[in-house]
């Protein structure tokens, strides 16, 4: 039986991207689930396994040949997406340069996916200072591909072995987070977090939700009723819709492990309230997701990682776990 074809972004150039991208294509065990292929450059990925040691690319794809060959392929690959100088640039170094071609390739992967040429797509890290010296301007992955694929309400949704959470907002400042809460948006969010979670454990999740304030609140006490307001409405209609669900709940005790046994997706109002459990629980594991997409789109958790890139000291583990997720929600 053939596996589901999952494109693969190489991320940026200057990071850790084009060595996890090599440790996948080397991995036997991810033929058991998925045929990734990934979208980069042959040559740099060439260069990238000298200086790491890794073993270079069986097979590569020309561009030209794509469109005739995509639904015939059945072993890991490279697209080859000709047009940036493996050799002119420096590993671990932001650049414009690297920025561009990192948003290229997952471009190129959108174009794939909504062509059918695909199941999902999986991405490796990009760099947001490159991305903005390249005059991309996208706060990441998930705003580009929400858009480019038209999503009329979309969420980034991170899974784990330990926890799942999804993000009411995302990459904006505290000063903004509490002018973007709508019992609405957060209605959108348990309503796509919850069809998601039913397929992947194929039931209906135990959904708890997290207050923004501390304590959620303390029945007005901190904040300016934001957990009275905005929402618990959002909750009731979500059980009054039949979800099982709970909150607001105080953000300090709702990750604590005899919590986590009880909830199967948490609902958090702004970026690190999720991040910072999830990250401490599974750093290495964990995938992101964007839900509410037409195409199912997973990512490693972790960003970059300039310090380290190319040097054979990358982890590729949640490049592996988001491959296996993209399979699976494409199945």
């Amino acid at each position: 039986m053939s596996k589901p074809l999952i494109a693969v972004t190489m991320g940026d150039p200057a990071g850790v991207g084009p060595e996890i991208c090599l440790q996948l294509l080397a991995n036997e065990a991810v033929r058991e689930f998925a045929t990734p292929v990934i979208f980069g450059d042959a040559r740099l990925l060439a260069r990238c396994a000298r200086q790491a040691g890794l073993a270079a690319p069986r097979r590569i794809i020309s561009e030209i040949d794509w469109a005739e060959i995509y639904s015939s392929i059945d072993e890991p690959c490279v697209l080859d997406l000709f047009g940036f100088d493996a050799e002119g640039f420096t590993p671990g170094v932001v650049s414009a340069k690297t920025g561009a071609a990192g948003y290229r390739y997952v471009e190129k992967s959108i174009e794939a996916a909504l062509a059918g040429q695909v199941a999902a797509v999986a991405t490796a890290p990009l760099n947001k200072e490159a991305l903005h010296a390249a005059g991309i301007t996208y706060p990441g992955h998930t705003e580009m591909f929400a858009e480019k694929m038209a999503a009329e309400r979309s969420c980034m949704t991170f899974f784990s072995e330990e926890m799942i959470s999804s993000l009411v907002t995302v990459h904006i400042g505290y000063q903004n987070v509490v002018p973007a809460l709508t019992s609405k948006r957060i209605l959108d969010v348990i309503e796509l977090t919850d069809a998601a979670v039913r397929r992947v454990k194929g039931r209906a999740p135990r959904i708890a939700v997290c207050g923004l304030n501390p304590h959620a609140g303390e029945h007005g006490l901190f904040g300016r009723g934001e957990e009275e307001t905005i929402i618990a409405p959002a909750i009731a209609i979500a059980k009054a819709a039949g979800m099982t669900i709970e909150g607001p709940l105080p953000p300090d005790t709702a990750f604590i492990t005899t919590k986590r046994k009880t909830v199967d997706a948490y609902i958090c109002m702004y970026h690190d309230q999720a991040l910072i459990p999830l990250k401490a629980l599974a750093f290495d594991t964990a995938v992101n997701t964007t839900l509410g997409l037409p195409v199912p789109r997973t990512s490693v958790d972790h960003g970059t990682a300039c310090d380290i890139a190319w040097l054979g000291k990358a982890n590729g583990t949640s490049l592996v776990e988001a491959v296996r997720l993209a399979a699976k929600m494409a199945s």
